[in-house]
C-alpha cells in the first residue's frame, strides 16, 4: 500500500502567515497528525504533496520515510496525485492500492482508515458520511441499486443531486495499476477549472472497477480545518476525547472542559487535575499527585503523592514523590527533586538537584546547585551563578541552614550542618557545623535626622 498526503493548500481563509497544514491543534501541525495515523498504518511508501509555504513545510516534518512531491501551480486534487505518481513504485498488477489524505484533516483514526482499506478490497475505496446539512460537499451518486456512479462537486450538482445527503470525504483508495491512466484522462471542464481527482470514480465505473464504500460514524473524524474558527472548534473535540480518556482511566478532572493537552499526558490512578492547567510535550504523573489550577507542565514527570499549587511552571523537571511545590514557583529545565521536598510561593530553581526533606518555601532563587538532605533555605536568597561569562555550582551539603536574604557567589560549598546567618554573602567555603556571618556590624547614630525637602521659591 501507497499513503498519498495531500498538504499543497494555501489556506487564505487562515489569515496567517503559517502555511495551514502547520497550523497547530493539541500541540502538533495539522500535517504531523495526518502523518503519524499514515505510519501507524505501515505503508510501503509516504508521499506528501506540497505546494504553498513548501520550505517551511518540509523543513518543519522532514523525515527519512516522507517522499515529497511540489505541485505547482495547484491545478486541483487530481493534479496534486499526478505529482506523486514517481513515488509510488510501478503499475504492474501486484502493485497494490494508494491511499490518499489530506493534510488538513487532522482526526481520521487509523480503525476508520483500516476498515475503508478492507472495504475497498481490489478496486475503488470511498469514504463516506451522512451529513444533516451536506451544502459544500461533493455528493455521492449511486444508481438504483445502490451502485456507486459517480461523485458531483456542490458547485456542478443539479438540484436533485443537492438534495443527496451522502458526501464524499475526500478519502478514498484507488487501485495503483489504474491510477496513471485515470489521472492522464481528467478533465477540467468544470466550475473551478481544476482536475478533481473525484471523477476518477466515474472513470473506474466506465472501466467495470467496482467502487465501494465505508461510511464514517464520527463526522469530526472527516472535518477539515479551512479557518481559526474550525481549527478552535476541532480543538475541543481533541480535548475532550483526551480528557474522557484520563478519566477512564481513573483520573479526576475539575472540569473536563478546560484541560489543555498538546503532546503527551500519562497518569496513574487518584490523580487529580484543577482547572485551565496545560501540558506540553511528554508529561508523567503518578497515582494520587493533584495538579492545582493555571498550572503549566512541560517534559515533566511528577512523583506519587505531590501536590502542585496553583500557578507553578514545571518546565524539563522532576518533581519528586510528596513534593509541595507552589503557589507561583517556577522548576526550569535541568532541576530533579527528591521525595518530600518542598518548593514554596516565587520561588525559582534552574538546573539544580535538591535532595530529601529539604525546603525552600518563599522569594529564593537556586540556579546551578546541589542541594543535601534536610536543607533549609531562607526567603530572599540567591545562588549568583553566573559570572557574565560562565556559570558555576554551589553545593550545600546535609542539614545545612541558609538564612534569609544569603547570597551564595559559586563556585562555592557550604558544609554540611553549617548555618549561614541571615544577609551573609558568601564567597568562600562555609565549614561544616559553624555559624558563618558575613555583614556589617550594626551602627546606631543617635540625633541623625533624615532630609527634609527644601522649600520653594516664589
Amino acid at each position: 500500500m501507497n499513503i498519498v498526503i495531500l498538504a499543497a493548500g494555501q489556506g487564505k481563509r487562515m489569515h496567517s502567515a503559517l502555511p495551514k497544514v502547520l497550523q497547530p491543534l493539541a500541540g502538533r501541525a495539522l500535517l504531523a497528525h495526518v502523518i503519524a495515523t499514515a505510519r501507524s498504518l505501515a505503508p510501503q511508501r509516504l508521499c506528501i504533496v506540497y505546494g504553498h509555504g513548501g520550505d517551511a513545510v518540509r523543513s518543519a516534518l522532514d523525515a527519512p520515510d516522507l517522499a515529497w512531491a511540489l505541485q505547482e501551480p495547484q491545478l486541483g486534487t487530481g493534479h496534486a496525485v499526478q505529482q506523486a505518481l514517481p513515488h509510488l513504485g510501478d503499475d504492474s498488477p501486484t502493485a497494490g492500492s494508494t491511499l490518499v489524505l489530506y493534510g488538513d484533516v487532522p482526526l481520521t483514526s487509523a480503525a476508520t482508515l483500516r476498515n475503508l482499506l478492507h472495504a475497498s478490497g481490489d478496486g475503488v475505496g470511498l469514504l463516506t458520511a451522512e451529513l444533516a446539512d451536506p451544502t459544500g460537499y461533493g455528493r455521492i451518486v449511486r444508481d438504483a441499486a445502490g451502485a456507486v456512479q459517480a461523485i458531483v462537486e456542490q458547485k456542478d450538482a443539479t438540484p436533485t443531486q443537492r438534495a443527496i445527503r451522502e458526501i464524499n470525504t475526500g478519502i478514498m483508495v484507488l487501485p495503483t495499476q489504474q491510477l496513471a491512466g485515470w489521472l492522464g484522462r481528467l478533465s477540467n471542464d468544470n466550475a473551478q477549472g481544476e482536475y478533481y481527482l473525484t471523477d476518477l470514480v466515474a472513470l473506474a465505473v466506465a472501466d467495470g472497477v467496482p467502487v465501494r464504500t465505508a461510511t464514517v460514524s464520527d463526522a469530526w473524524e472527516t472535518a477539515g480545518v479551512n479557518s481559526k474558527v474550525q481549527l478552535a472548534e476541532l480543538e475541543r473535540v481533541v480535548q475532550r476525547r483526551i480528557a474522557e480518556r484520563l478519566m477512564e482511566q481513573g483520573v479526576r478532572l475539575a472540569d473536563p472542559a478546560r484541560i489543555d493537552v498538546r503532546g503527551e499526558l500519562v497518569c496513574g490512578r487518584d490523580v487529580f487535575i484543577d482547572v485551565n492547567c496545560v501540558f506540553e510535550g511528554e508529561v508523567s504523573i503518578d497515582e494520587a499527585a493533584e495538579i492545582g489550577p493555571n498550572c503549566v507542565l512541560k517534559n515533566a514527570r511528577i512523583g506519587a503523592g505531590a501536590r502542585l499549587a496553583a500557578f507553578s511552571h514545571i518546565e524539563n523537571a522532576i518533581v519528586g514523590p510528596d513534593n509541595v511545590i507552589g503557589p507561583f514557583a517556577r522548576l526550569r529545565p535541568g532541576t530533579e527533586l527528591g521525595a518530600d521536598v518542598h518548593v514554596g510561593n516565587f520561588v525559582e530553581l534552574k538546573n539544580a538537584r535538591v535532595a530529601a526533606h529539604s525546603k525552600a518555601n518563599h522569594l529564593a532563587y537556586v540556579g546551578d546547585a546541589v542541594i543535601g538532605s534536610r536543607v533549609n533555605i531562607g526567603a530572599g536568597t540567591i545562588t549568583c551563578n553566573y559570572d557574565g561569562a560562565n556559570k558555576h555550582l554551589t553545593t550545600i551539603e546535609d542539614d545545612a541552614f541558609i538564612g534569609s536574604d544569603t547570597q551564595l557567589v559559586a563556585p562555592v560549598t557550604v558544609g554540611r550542618g553549617a548555618t549561614l546567618g541571615a544577609g551573609t554573602t558568601l564567597t568562600r567555603d562555609a565549614p561544616p557545623d559553624a555559624l558563618t556571618v558575613s555583614r556589617a556590624r550594626q551602627t546606631t547614630i543617635p540625633g541623625w535626622q533624615r532630609p527634609t525637602k527644601k522649600p520653594k521659591k516664589d
